[in-house]
């Protein structure tokens, strides 16, 4: 694989823009490779051997001042030069030696080169800078974590040797700041006017950093003699004197507890179950912190590669001496010098196996690194397989159909219309399937990272082929169903009333799978979706996450779905099997009921809405949730106007029916996908595309807005005189499913270019303990 293709697939997805323009670099270096293919001037020749001595001498070189080297200064062409820069951060700027007459592509690249080099630089500057703040709150926690085990574990243990391993553990042959565990402190240097502060609640920042940092010195020798001593002069357990635990409000209890105190800490109760969660918060966090590092010293290893490759293709065009000059100043900046990543991650390595794999480095570095997930050949070997057998079986339910002339007689027609209810539930899930399944191909060609925007765990997100198989597992498995339903009703003297169990037999196959305690079948993937579907029911109850909203908004588009499951009640316990759909119909509340079952998703968006205007104070929110309410009472309108039909309750619900499609379409387009952008550089779309043809976004945006028209019949039920019965509620059911499949590539598009511009490649976990400091300088 050439260098190009293996840096872009190995780029971090949301860190995109601050990697070096090795493409834009490159295409410099055609138009200069054009330029001297056209003059044919005659260049000095560099024979093999000398080149090979340049590569050799290209590291461990100084760089001071301007980059010259004066044994053979002729032969270089280009000079680096440092350029002082606001907030006391070094600039690069290279000038070029060479006769500038037709070298205009030239000094373009290294001005571009320049540019590049100094966006990667200080973008690792600031994210090394703000790991740097994050090691001092993990201190702070975990020195309040060993504090907290001693208390609840063993409170009569000399707790001070086990804090001061601690600080070892995570401080040693670390950069760091000079800081108390309870106190803010300043630290100021030579090199650097301000040093980084944090306020101890919560980690707020208090003032920004510059670039380099003063290592911890540590005397192991009188932290062993002193070690008595400062024992007996302070109790380390006094840490939890300043310390509470952050309610998060993750869980009903904590919210209906944070509702009723209005308090977003709780003093410590010093119970095992307390200190499991802040054991389970905290080891999210290192792990978190730990693919932070990784992703940085990966960062920093691709860019100064790109860097090398960049220039030896200078080198091999031009024929000049540039490389060796410009790695040197590479090499001895902060990107190629900086050690401070790769110290942390060696000591993070250390303290988690210690403190939260019970010293076991296998099963540590198994959780700190988890592998790949691997494309398996017999997944897609079981899809094709699959795909096969539901064609088929397809094909022999639409002859067996035709052999029984089932659809010819009244009495068959009836019949059909009695089971299929019971089987259109599967085919609205099984295309939704089908649809989620292109969503990831397309996710995942375009590099949308949507495992991390929905929080899947690394090595358990299902991939396109996984979901193409279950989708096609399914679909065999109903097709199967409802053959030998078919089947057994032509023999009906022989199975008699067993045939109407068929359904039902395969509805409690398929819960039995899902709720399957045993690793088969893609267990997490089952728990992880059982859990947003919990979350969703109990929406005000729980924080909520992108997962659980984009879920409850898929199940706004499955309400054909959602009322199959009200005709499998009514079909087995109201009514005889016998009867089916019509009896049911006949039944007021059974009606009633069918109207009630559409809001029930909505029901859900809306109470999420107002979760997360409560707790991210965010007006957007208030009117995302009134689009879900204006929803609501449109159906409600619609329910009365079939109970009670008169002009008035027609015309409300007209107007409510139009401003819920207006509304709904408007926010599809604009807020969830971002487009229609005033001052955007792309005409009525926005900034930033990832597709190429811009067509497609307005395909889609005309597309939304006459599938919104399907998802309003759908869910009001308007009356359509050419389509008689359930066939039209089934073709507007799938358009709306379709609908949501297209919507949930452009909105998750968007929310990965938010990402992106804010550089946010990590899962934010809040930290367990808040520090309280005692302000001992009160009295002055």
């Amino acid at each position: 694989m050439k260098f190009g293709k293996e840096f872009k697939k190995e780029m971090v997805p949301e860190w995109i823009e601050a990697y070096v323009d090795y493409t834009g670099l490159k295409q410099i270096l055609q138009e200069i490779r054009r330029f001297k293919e056209s003059n044919q001037h005659p260049t000095p020749a560099t024979s093999l051997d000398q080149r090979l001595a340049l590569y050799r001498n290209f590291s461990g070189l100084n760089l001071q001042g301007s980059v010259q080297n004066t044994s053979d200064i002729e032969n270089q062409v280009i000079a680096v030069n440092t350029v002082p820069h606001e907030n006391y951060r070094k600039f690069y700027k290279t000038k070029f030696l060479a006769s500038p007459e037709g070298a205009e592509n030239e000094i373009s690249f290294f001005d571009k080169l320049d540019h590049e080099f100094n966006k990667v630089n200080t973008f690792y500057k600031d994210k090394v800078d703000e790991v740097m703040r994050e090691v001092t709150l993990l201190n702070k926690q975990m020195d309040a974590l060993i504090a907290l085990r001693i208390k609840v574990m063993d409170p009569g243990f000399n707790a001070f040797p086990s804090l001061q391993s601690l600080s070892l553990d995570i401080n040693n042959s670390t950069p760091s700041r000079i800081t108390s565990p309870l106190r803010m402190t300043v630290v100021d240097t030579d090199d650097m006017p301000v040093s980084p502060s944090f306020d101890p609640t919560y980690g707020r920042q208090v003032s920004m950093t510059n670039a380099s940092y003063p290592k911890l010195p540590i005397n192991r020798n009188s932290l062993r003699e002193n070690r008595d001593t400062d024992s007996q002069k302070t109790d380390p357990l006094e840490i939890l004197d300043h310390v509470k635990i952050v309610n998060t409000f993750e869980s009903p209890i904590s919210t209906i507890r944070g509702v009723l105190s209005e308090s977003k800490e709780n003093d410590l109760s010093y119970k095992k179950e307390e200190l499991k969660k802040v054991e389970h918060r905290l080891k999210l966090i290192f792990i978190e912190f730990y693919q932070k590092l990784s992703h940085l010293k990966h960062f920093s290893y691709m860019n100064l590669s790109a860097f090398s490759k960049i220039l030896k293709k200078y080198e091999k065009i031009t024929s000049r001496k540039a490389a060796r000059s410009y790695l040197k100043m590479v090499d001895n900046s902060y990107l190629g010098s900086s050690e401070e990543v790769t110290s942390l991650l060696d000591r993070v390595e250390t303290t988690f196996i210690k403190h939260f794999s019970q010293s076991n480095r296998r099963e540590g570095m198994k959780i700190l690194r988890p592998k790949h997930k691997r494309e398996k050949h017999r997944i897609t070997f079981m899809s094709g397989f699959f795909s096969g057998c539901s064609i088929a079986l397809l094909v022999a339910v639409i002859l067996l159909r035709d052999d029984r002339k089932l659809i010819d007689k009244d009495e068959g027609t009836s019949y059909l219309d009695k089971i299929v209810p019971l089987y259109s539930f599967y085919a609205y899930i099984v295309l939704h399937m089908l649809l989620y399944a292109a969503n990831i191909y397309f996710w995942r060609h375009y590099k949308i990272n949507y495992a991390f925007i929905f929080g899947f765990k690394q090595g358990t997100e299902l991939s396109y082929r996984e979901v193409f198989l279950l989708s096609n597992g399914l679909a065999m498995l109903v097709l199967a169903a409802l053959l030998m339903h078919l089947h057994m009703n032509s023999r009906a003297e022989v199975y008699g009333t067993h045939i109407e169990y068929v359904p039902l037999g395969l509805i409690m196959v398929l819960l039995s799978i899902t709720f399957c305690p045993f690793n088969i079948i893609y267990r997490s993937s089952r728990w992880f979706l059982i859990r947003c579907v919990f979350r969703c029911i109990c929406a005000p109850l729980y924080k909520v996450t992108l997962p659980d909203f984009f879920l409850a908004d898929q199940l706004t588009s499955q309400v054909e779905a959602i009322r199959s499951l009200e005709y499998y009640i009514c079909y087995y316990t109201w009514i005889k099997p016998s009867h089916g759909h019509n009896m049911c119909q006949s039944h007021n509340v059974y009606n009633i009921f069918y109207f009630i079952l559409a809001i029930i998703p909505y029901w859900f968006r809306f109470f999420q809405c107002v979760r997360r205007l409560f707790e991210e104070k965010d007006q957007a929110q208030a009117y995302n949730g009134l689009r879900y309410f204006l929803t609501i009472l449109a159906v409600v309108i619609k329910t009365a106007y079939v109970l009670r039909k008169s002009l008035t309750w027609e015309v409300l619900v007209i107007l409510s029916s139009l401003i819920t499609t207006l509304f709904n379409t408007y926010w599809d387009i604009v807020v969830d996908w971002g487009l229609l952008r005033r001052k955007s550089k792309n005409k009525f779309l926005r900034d930033k595309l990832i597709l190429h043809h811009k067509s497609i976004y307005f395909t889609a945006m005309v597309l939304d807005v006459l599938l919104r028209f399907a998802w309003l019949q759908l869910v009001l039920r308007f009356n359509v005189h050419s389509l008689q019965g359930s066939t039209v509620s089934s073709i507007f059911a799938c358009l709306e499913v379709i609908r949501r499949g297209m919507w949930n590539f452009f909105r998750l598009e968007n929310e990965h270019l938010n990402n992106v511009g804010k550089y946010r490649a990590f899962k934010s976990v809040p930290l367990p303990f808040a520090y309280h400091e005692e302000d001992d300088h009160k009295e002055e």
